[in-house]
């Protein structure tokens, strides 16, 4: 695609985009917008924190209270889609976004909590083994969460937690320096544990590579995906991941807090010898109801579940998850690539990121990078930043001085993207000069 600095371009980019209908379906903030004294529809770029609220979630939430009203407690058997079995609607559209078998996934929890129910069962240190390698810089969430596992099994994180960063004068990892620290430390690793995608820079990290990797080196593979479900298209059965978690409320769009998933391989969910926090529902459901002793897990990623469904959070994730199956992961990552393409040009062609001292952190490569790109500012970074917030621009700031932008291929446009530009390089220059 040849890019152009006009509006005109934007505007017949949108037209021609057959993805276009999406944006339609959700709901913009209106605020403040400083330049032009008034109230206008935000430009809205930080999908990555939070998606924006589908204009269907409404309806899907009220079906569910109609229930709850109208059955009560029999809701769970006896009315359409009964709550027993909600989580199980969720399974297959799931399933298509990571590249997994249904049986392979499910909806529950939050992040950390699967985290850590997944690290239950495959950070299992032994003699040497004890050791977990992870990127440098990883979410403080993710962090915490290993530090307190490896405290958890009497190690230090200062000697159990190998971290990979960037080389001196980079911002992102070589896939060579992963595989190369992996190799270095085979004989003492239990886990490998990486991010899909960064979140401090955006970069995709080849998670196919790291696995086989890991493997090699005789430890187990996890992913946190919290930034790349509904960003990236994956395919976690094929790379043969042992298991993955992320949230559900950045673009998959299904509101603040909401549940969140994981993914556990088909070689490990029928091993009921495999250690794990058990819970009522993640027992066999046949018999769940028999109130015996003796856990028996359910066969699949649903024997990690310990309580029912909150369902709420479920069917609001359902009317999101809706749009994905029929936008199709492919078709929304193809205009990603573009609409990226698209911010990546006007910063370095239009507004010339050199002149103005903005480094973008996020690779130039469009396969090793999502829907975001982070720009470092180095001169009046957050005053910048208070500048297009003041204009009607939602982004996302991050110490030291990066701002984070994300177009969101389901809602966001050429136009937006047109737009933020203008209000970008007008901000630079009432703040640089």
């Amino acid at each position: 695609m040849q890019y152009q600095n006009t509006e005109a371009f934007a505007r017949e980019q949108d037209q021609q985009d057959p993805l276009a209908r999406f944006r339609e379906r959700f709901l913009f903030p209106i605020v403040a917008d400083d330049s032009r004294e008034g109230m206008r529809t935000a430009i809205y770029l930080c999908g990555n924190s939070l998606g924006l609220q589908p204009k269907a979630t409404r309806n899907y939430l009220e079906r569910e209270l109609q229930k709850w009203g109208q059955y009560a407690v029999d809701g769970h058997f006896h009315a359409e889609e009964p709550w027993f079995t909600y989580h199980k609607l969720l399974r297959e559209p799931l399933a298509r976004l990571v590249g997994a078998l249904p049986q392979e996934v499910v909806a529950m929890n939050n992040l950390t909590s699967n985290l850590h129910l997944m690290m239950v069962s495959f950070y299992r240190p032994a003699g040497q083994r004890y050791k977990i390698l992870m990127e440098g810089g990883a979410f403080p969430s993710d962090q915490y969460a290993v530090e307190s596992q490896v405290r958890f099994h009497g190690y230090t994180p200062q000697d159990a937690i190998i971290e990979v960063n960037p080389r001196a004068g980079e911002h992102t990892l070589r896939t060579e320096d992963i595989l190369a620290a992996i190799d270095e430390h085979k004989e003492s690793l239990a886990l490998v544990l990486f991010s899909g995608i960064q979140y401090y820079t955006g970069q995709v990290f080849d998670m196919q590579a790291i696995s086989s990797a890991a493997h090699k080196a005789g430890a187990f593979a996890g992913f946190d995906l919290a930034h790349a479900i509904g960003n990236v298209p994956m395919q976690l059965h094929e790379w043969e991941a042992d298991f993955a978690v992320w949230c559900s409320y950045k673009y998959l769009n299904s509101g603040p807090g909401s549940t969140a998933g994981a993914f556990v391989h088909e070689r490990h969910i029928n091993n009921t010898d495999i250690p794990r926090f058990a819970g009522w529902w993640g027992h066999n459901e046949e018999e769940r109801f028999k109130m015996e002793k003796g856990f028996k897990p359910i066969a699949g990623a649903d024997g990690w579940m310990l309580s029912n469904s909150n369902i709420l959070p479920l069917a609001a994730q359902r009317a999101s998850l809706d749009m994905f199956e029929e936008a199709g992961i492919e078709q929304l990552r193809q205009k990603s690539m573009q609409l990226t393409g698209y911010l990546e040009w006007m910063l370095c062609n239009s507004i010339g990121c050199d002149k103005w001292g903005i480094e973008i952190i996020t690779p130039s490569q469009p396969e090793a990078r999502g829907c975001q790109l982070s720009l470092f500012v180095h001169k009046g970074g957050k005053a910048v930043f208070d500048k297009i917030d003041s204009a009607g621009v939602i982004g996302d700031w991050r110490e030291p001085n990066v701002i984070r932008v994300a177009p969101a291929p389901l809602y966001n446009s050429f136009m937006d993207v047109y737009v933020f530009c203008r209000i970008f390089e007008r901000a630079l220059q009432e703040v640089v000069g």
